[in-house]
C-alpha cells in the first residue's frame, strides 16, 4: 500500500517559489486528465531510454538516529508505462555472478508482468486511478508559481472525511494531504508531496498502523534530448522528455502490533541514456545504450 502511495506522490525539500503574473487557471480535474493523456503519449518514447537510480534506505531508532544504512544502484527502464529496476550494485559492490543470474530472472518476470498490466496501474497492489482519488479529496489554494524557473500550476489537496471509499488505498486517502505541481507548458507532474495528517489503521490496526507524519515526495523534470537521433528524439517544436529525478520518504508504522518500523528513503536519478536501436525491442538483455 505504501509503494502505491509513493507511486502517486511524495514533502521533504523546501522550494522557494515566485509568483507569476496571473492568468485564468484551468479546472483542476480537467487539468489532471490532460496530464494523464500527455503521459500516455510519452510512455512509448520513454521506453527508448534508461537511467541510473541510486537509493539509500536508513533504519532509524525512536530518537531518529540512523542504526542501519543500505545503498543500492540500479539501471531503470520503462515497459508499457511501468518502471523496471535492474539491480547492479549493493552497498557500492557489483553483484556477483550468482546474484546477477538471479536478478536477470527477476527482471524477466517483471517485464512480462508489465507487458500485461495496463499503464497507470501498479504492478503490485490494488488498482489505482489518480483522477478518481482526487475526487475523494478537497482541492484548494490553486495558484501559479515559478518552479525551477518554469511556470507551474500548483494546488493543495486533502482527503474528505465524508468521502465514500472502497479498498485500502481509497480509505487511506481520507488521512492524506499534500501539494501537487504541474508544469504548465508540458502538462507533466513536476513534483508531488503527500503526508499522513492522521494515523491510518490497516485492518483495524491488526496488519499495520501507519503513523501521522509519514510522508512521500516524488519529482521529475524535462531531460533535453538531441534532435535527429531516431525514434523518440526531440524535435525543436516538441517538449523535452520528462523522466524521474528523485524521490524521498519518511515512514513510521507498526506492523502486526509487534514491530515498529521507522525508515528514511532517498532516491536520486540521473545519467539518462538512449538504448541503441538494436536493443529497443527488448529490455530483457543487457540493455546496451549509446
Amino acid at each position: 500500500m505504501l509503494l502505491v502511495l509513493a507511486g502517486l506522490a511524495l514533502p521533504g525539500i523546501t522550494v522557494q517559489a515566485q509568483r507569476v503574473p496571473e492568468r485564468p487557471l484551468p479546472e483542476i480535474h480537467a487539468l489532471m486528465r490532460e496530464v494523464q493523456q500527455h503521459q500516455r503519449r510519452l510512455d512509448k518514447v520513454r521506453e527508448s531510454y534508461t537511467y541510473t537510480s541510486t537509493q539509500t534506505l536508513e533504519t532509524l531508532d525512536g530518537s531518529g538516529r540512523v542504526t542501519k544504512s543500505e545503498t543500492t544502484e540500479s539501471e531503470d527502464f520503462f515497459v508499457n508505462g511501468h518502471v523496471i529496476e535492474r539491480l547492479v550494485k549493493k552497498n557500492g559492490q557489483p553483484l556477483d555472478a550468482k546474484a546477477q543470474q538471479k536478478e536477470a530472472g527477476r527482471v524477466t518476470k517483471q517485464v512480462e508482468k508489465a507487458e500485461s498490466t495496463p499503464p497507470g496501474q501498479p504492478l503490485q497492489g490494488p488498482k489505482v486511478d489518480v483522477s478518481h482519488l482526487l475526487e475523494l479529496m478537497d482541492v484548494r489554494n490553486e495558484r501559479r508559481e515559478s518552479f525551477r524557473g518554469r511556470p507551474t500550476i500548483v494546488f493543495d489537496f486533502a482527503g474528505r472525511k465524508d468521502a465514500r471509499t472502497h479498498g485500502v488505498v481509497e480509505d487511506a486517502s481520507k488521512k492524506l494531504e499534500g501539494t501537487l505541481w504541474v508544469d504548465e507548458a508540458d502538462r507533466q507532474v513536476a513534483q508531488i508531496s503527500v503526508r499522513f495528517h492522521q494515523n491510518f489503521h490497516v485492518a483495524g490496526g491488526l496488519l499495520a498502523n501507519v503513523e501521522k507524519g509519514t510522508r512521500f515526495r516524488f519529482e521529475q523534470a524535462p531531460v533535453p534530448l538531441e534532435a535527429g537521433r531516431g525514434p523518440g528524439a526531440r524535435q525543436e517544436a516538441e517538449p523535452a522528455l520528462w523522466l524521474p529525478t528523485g524521490a524521498e520518504a519518511t515512514v513510521q508504522m507498526r506492523l502486526l502490533l509487534l514491530k515498529n518500523v521507522r525508515q528514511h528513503f532517498v532516491e536520486r536519478d540521473g545519467d539518462y541514456k538512449r538504448f541503441r536501436v538494436a536493443a529497443e525491442e527488448s529490455h530483457r538483455g543487457s540493455g546496451a545504450v549509446e
